[in-house]
């Protein structure tokens, strides 16, 4: 499993969602979250493969070329991976189980179509008949001649009739399950004091007399079966083809994408699977995987809570201290920095500094990047109120958001439609940097504002990513956020500008080269004895270049503290390393989103905020912005946010080379459960 310098990068995904299994297994979570764990872990799993193992299939395709870069050959990674699935799938049944029983307990029951009532066959039948069919299109495959394309984000029960006397040959058939238009959990009539709910697809299951009858079939079996496809884009490189024009034919081509994964019901009938498995073209190298009778968990993301007698006690965001009982979000702004950190504090406070400036008769213009936007974007309703107030609007909105083009792309007709200025993005590289710039002209003077962040503009997952957004006005931060706007305007002919910025690290010019000198600097203290240190918390490290140069200052002495919630490649247990390398993992109820770097600097300690995973797509084929920190007090913070997190022994996993994921367990020390106690540690500064 592991080479001698770095974990396999997918290997060590596997292992994050591992992390997020446990989650839902560990009893002391509430059953409904833990649901929505294993809702999580199987949409992770999907895109896993509908990503990375779609990449390495395609590496196995071209042939030793495109295996340069991995830690090891494509097959054998995929073999690891097979067996990595199969066994958390049978952790993720476990599990399952365990939370059936549970759900029991609280009189919740997730009935199948043979466990129904009388009263609930009539609704059933009647829901059926009046929701359902004509909602679905049985399909009789076997006198189809091409085989449907089955879409990779659906759910299909295959079917196979017969008659009890054998007096007319068995048939096959596949009903796609319509849970796009339908909700899949439907709450049935049941006793007081207990909820009955069945799935969509057991209803239909109930109703296949109502379906095929009428062939002379009486007896019937229907089992789910899923495929998961190829999603990566094509972006071919005829210059004439205009970037739109390439991601809509690549959207419609990724609905076509090679099957990477089969999974089916375990329990489904023999000759109806063979049949399947000849027909799609697939063989035993194909990650076929056996389940139980329930598939797309993603769905239970969104379990009904209706049926939960306790409910969500999730506290609630609140204003941050600084913009507490003050009448414009803009004027503190222009006084002094203020750092949000989501969920915690309100994202209201955000989207009120654009109000703000939509209706501000010195605002001459507002510039925005956009990755990833709420679907009902008040973002964007405060942009396109600024276009109404005579502003001069520019959004950056980047097309190739993965499984967001689509969105973005609507997005996009609609801002241009409004009047804003829309651009979209720079060739071979993704504009992931979260920056806006407010231009305002008070009395014949300039003055820029605005944000540099770790989040996406958008309010609904601030709602349960924790993240950072740093407000300012700082001169010399605004200054080199202008550079990068006036950059993305014209990437063609600015480069330079991006090169001549001077307070923010920006890739894909200078990031990398800056991250390695503060390294080195350290690497240098440390031989002299002197003390040095380096904390960092991000989404994921895989770099291989990085992660080299953090051996080598452990190796030195330097002290290194690492958050790193998903993808962990470095290797953290070395007898060469002066100090222990401490690395952890918090996977809790908000997502752990936020990048902070912290570099002991001989004692002037510089802190920044980043966009930028230590990844060689974020280093050098993204636009990314690094900012440092200069306020003390916010410095303060984000090291006592930080401490709090690098404490943790309810949430936190040890990051060990054997990927064991074991729990940081508290012994006689204090509990430390570091999302609650950010979340009190920031309320507590309120009333300060």
């Amino acid at each position: 499993m592991l080479k001698q310098k770095v974990i396999i990068r997918d290997i060590s995904w596997l292992s994050f969602n591992s992390r997020v299994l446990q989650e839902a297994a560990d009893e002391t979570v509430p059953v409904r979250e833990r649901i929505k764990f294993l809702g999580i872990f199987s949409n992770n799993l999907d895109e896993f493969f509908r990503v990375r193992v779609a990449t390495l299939k395609r590496m196995i395709e071209v042939g030793d070329k495109a295996n340069m870069h991995l830690e090891a050959s494509p097959g054998m990674i995929l073999e690891e991976i097979q067996e990595m699935v199969v066994e958390q799938q049978k952790e993720f049944n476990r599990i399952w189980n365990e939370i059936l029983k549970e759900l029991k307990r609280e009189k919740i029951f997730l009935i199948n179509e043979r466990e129904l009532t009388k009263a609930q066959q009539l609704f059933v039948t009647d829901y059926f008949n009046e929701e359902i069919r004509s909602n679905i299109v049985p399909l009789m495959i076997e006198s189809i001649q091409a085989f449907p394309i089955l879409s990779d984000k659906s759910i299909y029960l295959a079917c196979k009739m017969s008659t009890k006397n054998k007096s007319i040959p068995q048939r096959f058939a596949l009903v796609s399950v319509p849970t796009r238009r339908l909700n899949r959990f439907v709450i049935l009539p049941s006793k007081e004091n207990e909820h009955c709910i069945i799935l969509l697809e057991d209803i239909i299951r109930f109703c296949l007399p109502h379906i095929f009858s009428y062939f002379g079939y009486d007896v019937f079996s229907a089992h789910i079966i899923k495929v998961t496809r190829d999603a990566e884009i094509d972006i071919d490189s005829d210059i004439a083809t205009s970037l739109i024009q390439k991601l809509e034919k690549g959207l419609k081509n990724r609905k076509k994408g090679k099957p990477v994964r089969f999974i089916f019901d375990k329990e489904i009938d023999a000759s109806l699977l063979a049949y399947l498995i000849k027909r799609m073209g697939l063989s035993g190298k194909d990650n076929l995987i056996p389940g139980g009778r329930i598939h797309n968990f993603k769905d239970f993301i969104n379990f009904p809570e209706a049926v939960f007698s306790q409910k969500n006690t999730r506290k609630k965001a609140f204003l941050h201290p600084t913009l507490k009982n003050v009448n414009r979000v803009t004027d503190v702004i222009l006084e002094r920095d203020v750092l949000l950190s989501f969920p915690y504090h309100s994202y209201d406070s955000l989207t009120d500094l654009l109000r703000e400036a939509a209706i501000d008769p010195d605002v001459k213009s507002i510039k925005v990047t956009c990755y990833r936007l709420a679907s009902r974007s008040k973002i964007i309703n405060a942009l396109t109120n600024a276009v109404r107030n005579g502003k001069a609007v520019t959004v950056v909105i980047e097309l190739r958001a993965r499984f967001d083009e689509e969105a973005n792309l609507e997005w996009k007709e609609e801002l241009e439609e409004a009047g804003i200025n829309v651009f979209i993005g720079v060739a071979n590289l993704k504009v992931h940097a979260k920056i806006c710039l407010i231009k305002k002209i008070v009395n014949g003077r300039t003055i820029h504002y605005g944000f540099v962040g770790t989040c996406n503009l958008n309010e609904q997952t601030a709602k349960i990513y924790s993240d950072h957004c740093l407000l300012t006005s700082n001169r010399f931060i605004m200054a080199d956020v202008n550079k990068v706007f006036n950059y993305l305007e014209q990437p063609k002919t600015r480069l330079n500008l991006l090169r001549a910025c001077k307070t923010l690290m920006v890739s894909p010019v200078n990031m990398r080269r800056q991250l390695v000198q503060l390294i080195d600097k350290e690497i240098k203290t440390a031989i002299s004895k002197k003390p040095a240190a380096i904390t960092l918390k991000l989404n994921s490290l895989s770099d291989e270049l990085l992660i080299t140069k953090l051996y080598e200052a452990a190796k030195a002495g330097v002290e290194i503290r690492m958050v790193i919630r998903g993808i962990f490649c470095m290797l953290t247990e070395n007898k060469k390393f002066k100090i222990p390398v401490q690395a952890i993992s918090i996977v809790d109820e908000y997502l752990e989103h936020a990048r902070v770097m912290i570099f002991h600097n001989g004692g002037k300690e510089k802190v920044f905020i980043t966009s930028a995973d230590w990844m060689v797509r974020n280093l050098d084929h993204r636009i990314e912005v690094t900012c440092p920190i200069f306020e003390k007090d916010i410095q303060s913070e984000l090291k006592d946010i930080l401490q709090i997190q690098l404490s943790d022994n309810i949430k936190a996993r040890k990051l060990d080379n054997a990927l064991t994921n074991q729990y940081i367990n508290p012994r006689n020390t204090k509990k430390v459960r570091s999302q609650v106690d950010t979340y009190n540690y920031l309320y507590r500064k309120l009333s300060t």
